[in-house]
């Protein structure tokens, strides 16, 4: 190779190796800048840095589950969505039993975390314990459960559906539908927003009788067998609302084993349900779209937490109710697949 060549190649390699670190820098920069400089989530929404390029806060998040339900499978996406994008630490705990759901938001103040989001199905049970976590300094959402009373309680934001609004345009449906004997099923007594869902039903529904159940969820072959023999013993019931997708599909089962022509609705979704409404052994369920409210609790908190951001006006943020029918069923399944309706 003769010397001219030589110093050619020897820039050549010069400037390739330049544009290298260049690029390597610029790269750098483009990761810093997308994640606020943070490392990335592993998308488990289990409190790795997501993409707000804020602060990390952590956010306790309480609710009433009852274990099995799959209904609130659908709410822990939607906040654990909200948290990986807002880079927080999301601490989920639940327990069906008030008193219990109580001390999990003492755990909460006593560890100090940034924010609460909770659910208030009964809230006088719950009421001490908001008041001190509000008396801490501990901004507070509720969500799902305790539409009418969670301004009273002194909570900040609420997200979910005016239940008693949604049983009133469940039983309307089925006046206009020309149903005659409606059979409302509760199956947790004493919770405020299952009672408030079949009140509402006995005053939108004016098309003829109007009759409760109570059962017991904790004990599904005992629901199957009471709906059973419910519909064994009144023929004459040509409803049943049920208020909650596991519910619902235990009541198709005991329709068959009544012999029953009962049309079966329901309140809430999940994936199970969307086959059920899609081969009519559902008729509609009303959807107050669970995912959503998990994802507005959180990411409620931190706007308020980061830019003094609230939602609603001092109102409640309505995220129902919706009917999904045969109309809709299949632009909702393609959702329901990923889990997320």
């Amino acid at each position: 190779m003769h010397s001219t060549e030589r110093r050619r190649a020897t820039r050549t390699r010069r400037l390739v190796g330049i544009a290298a670190v260049m690029s390597s820098a610029v790269l750098m920069v483009a990761a810093c800048s997308s994640t606020g400089g943070a490392p990335e989530d592993n998308g488990s929404g289990d409190g790795g840095a997501g993409n707000a390029g804020t602060p990390t806060k952590t956010v306790a998040m309480i609710t009433h589950e009852v274990p099995g339900d799959s209904f609130w499978d659908l709410i822990r996406k939607g906040a654990e969505m909200a948290a990986k994008k807002d880079n927080i630490k999301l601490q989920y705990s639940s327990d069906p039993e008030a008193p219990n759901q109580a001390n999990l938001v003492q755990t909460a103040i006593d560890s100090k975390v940034d924010g609460i989001a909770l659910t208030l199905a009964k809230p006088d049970a719950m009421a001490p314990a908001v008041k001190k976590a509000i008396d801490a300094g501990i901004p507070v959402v509720a969500f799902n459960s305790g539409y009418d009373n969670w301004k009273q309680m002194g909570v900040q934001q609420y997200f979910g559906q005016d239940e008693t609004l949604a049983g009133k345009t469940a039983g309307e449906r089925l006046t206009k539908d020309g149903r005659k004997k409606v059979l409302c099923v509760i199956q947790e007594q004493g919770q405020i927003a299952l009672e408030s869902r079949c009140a509402g039903v006995k005053q939108g529904f004016t098309g003829g009788g109007f009759e409760i159940l109570n059962v017991n969820s904790k004990d599904m072959p005992s629901v199957e067998a009471t709906m059973t023999a419910k519909l064994q013993q009144d023929p004459s019931i040509d409803t049943v609302v049920t208020l909650g997708a596991p519910i619902a599909q235990t009541a198709v089962q005991s329709k068959g084993n009544a012999g029953s022509n009962a049309e079966i609705v329901t309140f809430d979704t999940n994936a199970a349900l969307v086959p059920l409404i899609q081969n009519g052994d559902v008729k509609w369920a009303i959807d107050q779209q669970p995912y959503l409210q998990g994802y507005l609790a959180i990411d409620s908190l931190w706007l308020y937490m980061t830019n003094g951001n609230t939602i609603g006006g001092g109102q409640a943020v309505l995220t129902g109710p919706a009917f999904i029918d045969e109309s809709n069923i299949d632009a909702v399944a393609e959702y329901a697949k990923s889990g997320t309706r």
